[in-house]
Parts: structure tokens; C-alpha cells; sequence
């Protein structure tokens, strides 16, 4: 016969058993649970990119001094002033790549921002300011940029040149373009072309292709 002692240490350490089982168990379950929640929350597609869509660049060339339109397609946020941003990035790529007809370094990281604002005057009237609706585009350059750029009147112009008539190309609503250097405002962009000035985008939209 078994002493009574042991027979009391026994069922103890099989309820202790049993409660220990359940209890493994739940925190098994729970863990799961918490397993397929984390499954159901993660993302089932890659996240979304920005659509292709066509753009049109005035690429400059320093050959012939003109300004002309290439059409590209591009990855491009909606946001306007990333739009517009991304934009300006492509047409600096094209400064920057081997064999450029106008080569200027930087590539699109010389673009930090670009500002799309009301332009002053806007709805005054064409004798008075800007049409209604018109924008101000500030086009924020990076110091690198305007420190590496090329010096002479003919290649700082056709740089202005085509930066206005590509925003006014893809933002017909642009009516005017300033220029700053790291959030700062400059004299001029390497020693020739004037930054302090207000670029009106109507003077620099070339037809087939124009001298500055």
C-alpha cells in the first residue's frame, strides 16, 4: 500500500503538470494569434511608385547656343513641387552625363527644392501683374551647383534659360522664376548670370529652339 505522503506528493506534481501543460498551451496560442496578426497587418504588394508620365525638357546646347524640347518619360510624384523638383533633376542629369552638349556637374542633387507660390500681382490684370492663377516658381540650387558650373555669360544663360523653359514646358501656369543658392539669394550663378532678377517664363519659352 502506498504511504499517504506520497500519494499527496504525486497528485501535486500532476496538477502542478496539468497547469503547467495549460498554460504552455495558451501562451503557444497566444503567440500564434499574435503571429497571423502580424501577417494580416504586413503589406501584401510592394509599395506603390510614381506613375511614368511624360515630360518635356528644354535641354540647352552650348554647340549651336540653343534651347530645344526632348521629350522623356519619368517616374513623377503628383505632388507639384516634387513634380517639378524631379523634373529639373532629370534635366541636370543630362548636364552631368559623359558627352553632354552642355556639361555641367551636379546631376540632379544640385536641385534642393523647388517652391511653387502665388505670383505677386496674380489677378491684378496684365498691366498691373501676373494673370490670375499664376504662379511663382523659387528654384533653390545647391552651393556645389553654382560653384562647379562653368563660367561665361553664354553657358550661365542658357543654364537659366532652360531650367524657366522647362518649368513653364510642364507647368504652363509658371509665370515667373527666381532663383536662391542654398536658401540663400546670390548675386549670380558663376559670376555672369544675374540671380537677384525675376525671370518672366514667357521671355524663355522657346519655339523650335532659341539663342539667350
Amino acid at each position: 500500500m502506498i504511504p499517504r505522503h506520497q500519494t499527496i506528493i504525486f497528485l501535486t506534481l500532476l496538477v502542478a503538470s496539468v497547469i503547467m501543460g495549460v498554460a504552455l498551451w495558451n501562451l503557444r496560442e497566444r503567440a500564434h494569434q499574435r503571429l497571423l496578426r502580424g501577417q494580416d497587418s504586413a503589406p501584401t504588394q510592394a509599395p506603390e511608385v510614381a506613375p511614368a508620365e511624360q515630360a518635356t525638357l528644354m535641354v540647352a546646347n552650348d554647340n549651336d547656343d540653343t534651347v530645344s524640347p526632348r521629350a522623356l518619360t519619368l517616374p513623377l510624384p503628383q505632388n507639384p513641387e516634387a513634380r517639378a523638383r524631379a523634373i529639373l533633376g532629370k534635366l541636370f542629369d543630362l548636364y552631368a552625363a559623359t558627352g553632354a552638349e552642355h556639361p555641367v556637374a551636379g546631376g540632379a542633387a544640385s536641385v534642393a527644392q523647388v517652391f511653387l507660390l502665388p505670383a505677386p500681382g496674380a489677378g491684378q490684370g496684365a498691366e498691373q501683374g501676373a494673370s490670375k492663377g499664376a504662379q511663382l516658381a523659387v528654384v533653390n540650387l545647391t552651393s556645389a551647383f553654382a560653384a562647379s558650373h562653368p563660367s561665361g555669360l553664354e553657358t550661365e544663360s542658357l543654364t537659366i534659360l532652360s531650367i524657366c523653359a522647362t518649368l513653364r514646358a510642364n507647368f504652363p501656369e509658371v509665370a515667373q522664376v527666381r532663383f536662391l543658392v542654398d536658401g540663400q539669394e546670390r548675386a549670380t550663378l558663376a559670376g555672369h548670370a544675374d540671380l537677384t532678377r525675376t525671370y518672366l517664363t514667357a521671355d524663355t519659352v522657346p519655339t523650335e529652339g532659341a539663342h539667350p
